[in-house]
């Protein structure tokens, strides 16, 4: 065989080679992108967020939770969420006697217990922030309140929570830690309530947590007192049993638990869990 006719053989042969190479990568290419529709179809398929979200909530997480709220609904259209702010204890009755809800989140492990001991909610409740106690003065502290020992005071017309709301419960802790006994003007239902009585300068101070105090702004003035520490309320969120928007309902506790729902708890003075 000539020298020109194997060079002629060889240059057939790795031709071949060739195409059958082109023709693997060829049917490798295909198949893939065979399989990106697939992937984004089943994508696609996941339901829709729609309806309404009913969330019975802690009265201090009035100005964050309707924040978050928002992001709630324009982060997936077609929701709504609808809120019932109020004192853990009034809540959790609400639930357990039947009344329709998605979400329960409460100022203390002892209000949530109410509702998960009646078996109305689905899992462990998540502690998703932390909240201290503080004193909330008139503005400019014309009292010159600078001591929960200073509330005992003759003459101050103090207001606290009901001891069976978690800000009530928290304040009784600190005045125990403190060795200090306090009758107060008037026992309020829910933290805004209490507060409400300083801003009406119906009072001259109470026992409220750091957050209203910072959501009040100028109508009233904060005063830390170290007992505080010794009162701090963990806040559980759960989802309930009988949710009539189940999955909305874990998609905004989702919210509630992220990165991005921390800061807005977060801003408004909320520790972290």
């Amino acid at each position: 065989m000539t020298r020109s006719v194997r060079r002629t053989r060889r240059m057939l042969q790795l031709a071949g080679a060739g195409a059958a190479a082109l023709m693997a990568l060829s049917a490798c290419s295909s198949s893939d992108g065979d399989s990106s529709p697939k992937s984004d179809r089943s994508t696609s398929a996941s339901p829709k967020l729609s309806g309404t979200v009913t969330v019975f909530a802690a009265a201090s997480l009035k100005e964050s939770f309707t924040t978050l709220g928002k992001e709630f609904e324009q982060q997936h259209p077609g929701t709504k969420v609808t809120f019932n702010f109020g004192g853990s204890d009034t809540l959790a009755a609400s639930i357990t006697g039947g009344a329709p809800a998605d979400v329960f989140a409460a100022a203390s492990p002892k209000t949530m217990a109410i509702v998960t001991d009646k078996k109305d909610a689905v899992g462990t409740p998540a502690t998703f922030v932390r909240n201290q106690l503080e004193i909330a003065t008139l503005p400019g502290n014309p009292d010159k309140v600078s001591s929960l020992k200073d509330l005992t005071k003759s003459g101050l017309k103090v207001v606290l929570c009901d001891r069976t709301v978690p800000c009530g419960a928290a304040a009784q802790k600190a005045l125990d830690a403190g060795k200090l006994k306090l009758t107060p003007a008037s026992y309020e239902q829910d933290v805004k309530s209490a507060l409400n009585k300083v801003e009406l300068k119906e009072a001259d101070a109470a026992v409220v947590y750091k957050t209203d105090v910072k959501s009040a702004g100028g109508k009233v003035e904060g005063v830390e007192f170290p007992e505080s520490a010794q009162a701090i309320n963990d806040y559980p969120i759960v989802l309930l049993k009988n949710a009539p928007n189940a999955e909305a309902a874990k998609a905004f506790i989702a919210l509630v638990q992220s990165a991005e729902g921390q800061k807005v708890l977060s801003r408004a003075g909320f520790l972290k869990p």
